[in-house]
């Protein structure tokens, strides 16, 4: 049997962390350029990862009575201009269309950044009395936000999402809905994607343009920079007041209905690949794969290999597993190099000494180990080796989370975590929006959450001196 190959065409990680992301991205088939700058184009296999997330969320969706539907792409500028925070937060990223064929538009058209509008406008036609509500509505789309700086995954001029909107008679429901939706995006890390997230509220500044409350999932990567990796919104009645979304409550009097919003995109491939990833390219959690086992031959044209190999594909397809034999003429090699840049979790090797012992070859993506199974035990072996790796990442992603929180007591205590180990910074802060000013001018970094449990709350700001108020973790960021 051959070796497996080195991929060369990939940039090391430690050698140059960007070069290396946007290679994977490339060579592993995840995406391509398109003509116009920050417009991506998802090939298949990059697509098909986004659509193992989709049935994850689409179930939990369903399982919390929500229901999928679909607006319009666009917004035209006098709707969008109705809830004026909204619009101050949003206006440096929309895409306007002013002519409509050759005729130019009274009211131009607005390339959805978020359908907020959209949804509220139509909440107020349907919605009349406490017996309509909740509506818990979830869009699968996507948006355009005219960013300057592009990424592939992580920041596009259009990405992939979710967007839920709900709409509830009291703020309890509504602040239930929000934390509840937050859960689901922390399980979702945790049972699909092998991503431990950290998780907490917004400050005042970071917070979604026109929320009360924001809330968010942040995802750690392995050069110690942190990615946020989906929200939710408590808006209170903001919006209901905007666009008059009012109910007949059960004593009969007028109310203003409450609302919420919450969303994840395509960044969780970004995340994953981030995440799990090393220099030979992508490592994917098993559940999220789009190919979790791969067949190779070896001399396949010995005879019973292919057989044998065919066989074993259909038995594993009957236990529900997406699994590839790849019978293609390229050397077996090539195939190991091939199959390990697009992450596959476990490769299977069957030639003709393993067909004469009884067993085969299965390589563990992760570990780079290989082992020897019996034939007659590889059905049984390969969902447990599946669900073992699985959790591997898990693990090895939380400890790399646990070993990157650090606590500083200054901001030079901060800039030397920073710049030495990354990860999150937990500082106790006095005025949130001063302490933010100062630690983005001298350290370039962001609040990303203040975290839900406030143990350990200093006397004082350990930026300005002053009594300390709350807990918040800093960090560099995507």
């Amino acid at each position: 049997m051959e070796k497996p190959i080195k991929n060369d065409a990939i940039t090391s990680r430690d050698v140059d962390f960007a070069q290396w992301y946007t290679d994977v991205c490339k060579k592993a088939e995840l995406m391509d350029y398109s003509s116009t700058k920050g417009f991506i184009i998802y090939r298949p296999y990059g697509y098909a990862i986004w659509e193992r997330i989709q049935a994850y969320l689409n179930q939990r969706f369903a399982e919390t009575g929500h229901e999928n539907v679909y607006m319009p792409m666009v917004i035209p500028e006098s709707l969008f201009n109705k809830e004026k925070e909204h619009v101050e937060g949003f206006a440096p990223e929309t895409l306007i269309a002013t002519y409509g064929g050759k005729e130019k538009l009274d009211d131009p058209l607005i390339i959805r950044p978020t359908s907020e509008v959209l949804f509220c406008e139509h909440y107020s036609k349907i919605i009349s009395s406490y017996r309509d509500l909740p509506k818990k509505y979830n869009q699968w789309c996507s948006v355009v936000r005219w960013e300057k700086t592009t990424r592939p995954f992580l920041r596009g001029a259009e990405f992939l999402w979710q967007e839920g909107h709900t709409v509830h008679e009291s703020e309890e429901d509504a602040r239930v809905e929000t934390l509840s939706m937050l859960s689901i995006y922390e399980q979702l890390g945790k049972d699909l994607l092998a991503i431990p997230f950290l998780s907490g509220r917004k400050t005042e500044k970071e917070k979604f343009a026109g929320a009360e409350e924001t809330y968010a999932i942040e995802a750690l990567m392995h050069d110690g920079k942190s990615l946020q990796s989906g929200t939710t919104h408590y808006f209170g009645t903001g919006f209901a007041k905007a666009f008059n979304i009012r109910f007949q409550d059960r004593n009969n009097t007028l109310q203003y209905a409450h609302q919420t919003s919450w969303g994840v995109s395509t960044r969780l491939i970004g995340s994953l690949i981030m995440v799990h990833g090393d220099d030979n390219g992508l490592v994917l959690p098993p559940f999220v794969a789009p190919i979790q086992v791969v067949l190779v031959p070896i001399m396949m044209q010995k005879e019973g290999v292919l057989e044998a190999a065919r066989s074993l594909q259909s038995e594993l397809i009957k236990l529900g597993l997406r699994v590839k034999l790849d019978d293609s003429p390229q050397s077996p090699g090539w195939k190991f190099a091939e199959y390990e840049m697009k992450g596959v979790p476990l490769r299977i090797e069957i030639g003709p000494r393993d067909l004469a012992q009884g067993q085969v070859v299965i390589a563990l993506r992760d570990t780079k180990e290989k082992r020897m199974v019996s034939l007659s035990d590889v059905s049984q072996q390969v969902p447990i080796l599946l669900k073992e790796l699985h959790q591997r990442l898990l693990l090895s992603a939380q400890q790399h989370l646990n070993d990157h929180i650090r606590d500083a007591h200054s901001l030079e205590e901060l800039l030397d975590i920073l710049n030495t180990h990354g990860g999150y910074v937990r500082m106790s802060v006095s005025d949130e929006h001063e302490v933010e000013t100062i630690i983005k001018e001298k350290a370039q970094a962001t609040a990303r959450v203040i975290p839900f449990h406030q143990k350990g709350l200093a006397p004082t700001c350990a930026i300005t001196g002053k009594p300390a108020k709350r807990i918040v973790l800093f960090a560099r960021a995507y």
